[in-house]
């Protein structure tokens, strides 16, 4: 006999699926939904349809910590043709062959991807699910109409040059929430005076979701539910943890502050706060020296 409607309705965690090529984040998403309704599911993080890889699905309560998945570095390999550009930035638009493109070094490569490393701005692509005056920049791009972004702050942890046979290039990248790794792409050929297009996009890791464990869409079955559905802690795992006795967990259920002691406490970083059976009850968030209230209550 399946679970009840009030057993569905408490259905949460968090399942990360190895995205396939030709298919959008959101048609993942409903896959998903569909196991598990009436319980809402949300993804962190888009990946576009040529893009395949890690996408990190949050489901019931686990999708108020999407925004900590998000955060999480992500690693990327991705595959460039140099000497062509697109509008899109990638193999998806248009693209048109550079006239006497200059052929870059691997080792000029090299000395550009470093440059591009740490906390830099980078021009998002017109061709992006980013709204200006209400739309979504890719409807004004597909309309005719000139786009530009501006430039945004966001974080490159690391580029690492793994294959260049010209035209093509691949690299591995780390970085931040925010990044568009076409424009990675499109800035590092720029800085050498050429162009690039992205032909291929792998996402290899959300923090500690990895693409060599992740679920394949067609895997996922309702009566597998309890395999390939994580408890929702999975989202917060880079977080400091607590545990928290009854009478605390039920100080911060009434919206009132708790005291905890400085080897349990981590400064001004929200902590993830369990109770004595190991489950995610609540989100803290400093609230002066020592004390702590909830940012977010998971019961």
């Amino acid at each position: 006999m399946g679970p009840s409607h009030s057993q569905r309705m408490q259905i949460s965690g968090v399942v990360h699926v190895d995205k396939p090529a030709g298919v959008t984040s959101r048609d993942v998403v409903n896959v998903v939904q569909k196991l598990v309704r009436p319980a809402r599911a949300g993804h962190a993080g888009t990946l576009d349809p040529l893009a395949t890889g890690v996408l990190v699905i949050c489901v019931g309560a686990a999708t108020r910590l999407i925004d900590y998945v998000q955060r999480a570095p992500k690693s990327y390999r991705a595959t460039f043709q140099l000497g062509r550009s697109s509008p899109t930035e990638d193999v998806e638009g248009e693209v048109t062959l550079l006239p006497a493109a200059p052929r870059p070094t691997r080792d000029a490569i090299v000395a550009a991807a470093s440059r591009l490393t740490g906390e830099i701005l980078q021009r998002p692509p017109a061709y992006s699910a980013l709204k200006v005056g209400g739309r979504r920049s890719y409807d004004l791009a597909r309309a005719g109409r000139e786009v530009e972004l501006a430039p945004r702050a966001i974080t490159v942890h690391s580029i690492d040059v793994i294959n260049y046979e010209y035209p093509e290039l691949t690299l591995d990248i780390c970085c931040g929430s925010g990044t568009y790794v076409r424009s990675l792409g499109r800035d590092l050929a720029e800085s050498l005076g050429t162009a690039a297009v992205m032909s291929a996009l792998v996402r290899t890791a959300i923090g500690s979701f990895q693409q060599a464990n992740a679920w394949r869409c067609e895997q996922l079955h309702k009566e597998r539910l309890p395999e390939w559905l994580q408890p929702m802690q999975a989202a917060v795992s880079a977080l400091p943890a607590v545990t928290l006795t009854q009478e605390q967990i039920a100080t911060i259920a009434q919206g009132q502050f708790i005291s905890l002691a400085p080897s349990t406490a981590a400064g001004e970083e929200d902590l993830a706060a369990f109770n004595a059976a190991g489950q995610l009850v609540a989100i803290l968030k400093s609230r002066g020296p020592g004390l702590y209230g909830a940012k977010l209550n998971l019961i």
